[in-house]
């Protein structure tokens, strides 16, 4: 049984003879996906466009501040300075500083429940002595002044260099040019020592994020041929990134809106101008498919003015295709035709 050609499927020529047959009408579907081609054809052409693209950084959040109290002394007078430095005694800062508060509150915290300090220790897994310093400590502060100072070592002549650069390059640095340009100065060390410094001594700035990957060719397609209120935000951002950085790709954009609006309110009487605007843009890919839209004018214009569609046609085709691969090496072609006929 053979298919017949889209060309002689024309919904007023059932029942009717030739001569009222309605005009020959290039399906819409067709005419969207031919038009999704050229439009992928056109990004690929400019995809050298897509490598430096910058999206729209959000607003920054506000860098809230906390105002000191007022105080009735003189900021700059000669005891200012002691005090800030019984502040800064006060409060000791560090990671151990903060280690020193949380299991300093731990513990109270398991005292005022009624354990014991043993009970605490088999608890904690800690030492019965570590306990003890922490529970007869008033303040988390006490368990900081009491600490011991650190042994000096051979790195700490190039401290101040490393904090130097550390704090120039925002932690964008690695701890292993840092090794590097110690050790062209004469310093002889491992880089062990380097790196247990710096993770412990020096603050941790973050790392500057990755720039975005570059949208693929087929992923600016569907951004340019999808309606925007089908869009995410983040498509949204990143086709007015696209729109922004190619002039090229802004133009096929409004092309394909033009196209698009075309056929969803039928106004076939705009296509010549859109053929011409299309042909004048230069692009590659919209620009061929304009001009070869003039080769089936006729029925390009009744399909974009037009309610008529092949739907029911095709629909029927698919039919006898589906039934005749159920039946395929299983049946003649008597059975198959009462199938056609009954179902």
């Amino acid at each position: 049984m053979r298919r017949k050609s889209h060309a002689s499927f024309g919904l007023g020529a059932v029942g009717k003879g030739p001569a009222q047959q309605a005009p020959r009408r290039r399906p819409t579907s067709t005419l969207w996906q031919n038009l999704a081609t050229a439009t992928e054809k056109t990004v690929a052409a400019y995809r050298e466009h897509l490598k430096t693209l910058t999206l729209d950084a959000t607003a920054p959040e506000p860098a809230w501040e906390t105002p000191l109290p007022e105080e009735s002394a003189d900021h700059n007078g000669p005891g200012h300075e002691k005090k800030l430095d019984e502040v800064k005694e006060d409060n000791p800062t560090g990671k151990f500083a903060d280690r020193a508060r949380a299991h300093h509150a731990l513990v109270h915290k398991l005292l005022a429940q009624g354990m014991s300090l043993r009970g605490i220790a088999q608890h904690l897994a800690w030492g019965r002595h570590t306990v003890q310093r922490y529970a007869r400590a008033a303040r988390w502060q006490d368990m900081v002044k009491d600490r011991k100072p650190s042994r000096r070592t051979k790195l700490d002549p190039l401290q101040p260099y490393l904090e130097h650069r550390w704090t120039e390059e925002q932690g964008q640095v690695t701890i292993l040019d840092l090794h590097r340009e110690i050790t062209e100065r004469g310093w002889r060390g491992h880089y062990s020592l380097v790196r247990d410094w710096i993770r412990r001594a020096l603050p941790n700035y973050e790392k500057a994020p990755p720039p975005p990957p570059t949208p693929s060719v087929r992923q600016v397609t569907g951004l340019l041929t999808r309606h925007p209120g089908n869009l995410t935000e983040d498509d949204k951002l990143l086709r007015k990134a696209v729109l922004a950085r190619s002039p090229e790709l802004a133009t096929a954009a409004d092309l394909v809106s033009s196209f698009a609006e075309m056929l969803t309110t039928l106004s076939g009487t705009d296509l010549p101008a859109w053929i011409n605007q299309a042909a004048a843009a230069n692009l590659p890919g919209i620009s061929s498919f304009a001009t070869g839209l003039n080769s089936d004018y006729d029925a390009v214009t009744a399909g974009l003015t037009t309610h008529w569609n092949s739907g029911p046609v095709e629909g029927a085709v698919n039919r006898i295709k589906m039934l005749k691969r159920q039946m395929f090496g299983r049946a003649g072609f008597d059975l198959l035709r009462k199938r056609v006929l009954l179902s």
